[in-house]
């Protein structure tokens, strides 16, 4: 049987172990499949990047956005978690976190901002205002919830919501850029063309 390369398996007591026939049929799985492999460890190391290293996009219309500038100082440290780097250019942002509430004289502004970022991109509506009118929920001038105009990926309640709240949101966006595949499905968001199918 030849071996063309040794695969280093982490956890596997190589000085110790004197059964060379399960070693070699390990060694040639691993050889068959071992683009897998690779793949999946690749994949794991960019959505760990990609989850710890979120921009947010600064757009704070109301209260919330006091409550954001107190989670990025010194007693939250919104530094902890890898948001500390807003930006003021929606080129440059990976999340919207809309904070505040959205008049429809503002929802074409949000609309073109969302539509500048560049893919993948996440919304976080926080407050109840951003998530559906709040205490302006039967004015005709308040939007009824940002999710009408662009999609929302993760909810903080609360009139504002305490920064711990806000925290808890971010990570839950955390949690979701983890269990994405980069190769498999992120990447590949692109439409299917109309009538190639019918």
């Amino acid at each position: 049987m030849e071996v063309k390369k040794r695969a280093k398996i982490k956890s596997f007591p190589y000085e110790e172990f004197k059964d060379n026939e399960t070693y070699e049929k390990l060694v040639e799985e691993l050889n068959q499949n071992g683009t897998n492999v690779i793949v999946t460890q690749l994949d794991n190391l960019i959505d760990w990047g990609r989850s710890n290293s979120l921009w947010p996009l600064t757009f704070a219309t109301s209260c919330c956005g006091i409550e954001f500038m107190a989670v990025c100082a010194a007693r939250y440290d919104i530094a902890r978690f890898g948001f500390e780097v807003t930006r003021n250019s929606p080129r440059q942002a990976d999340v919207i976190l809309v904070s505040g509430t959205i008049t429809t004289k503002m929802a074409p502004v949000l609309k073109r901002l969302y539509d500048q970022m560049a893919e993948p991109k996440y919304v976080v509506a926080i407050g109840g205002c951003a998530i559906s009118g709040g205490p302006f929920t039967k004015s005709y001038h308040v939007l009824q919830g940002v999710d009408k105009i662009i999609p929302v990926d993760v909810y903080v309640p609360g009139c504002p919501p305490r920064p711990e709240s806000f925290l808890y949101g971010m990570m839950q966006l955390q949690r979701k850029v983890k269990v994405e595949q980069f190769f498999g499905t992120t990447n590949r968001k692109e439409k299917e063309p109309k009538g190639e199918n019918a």
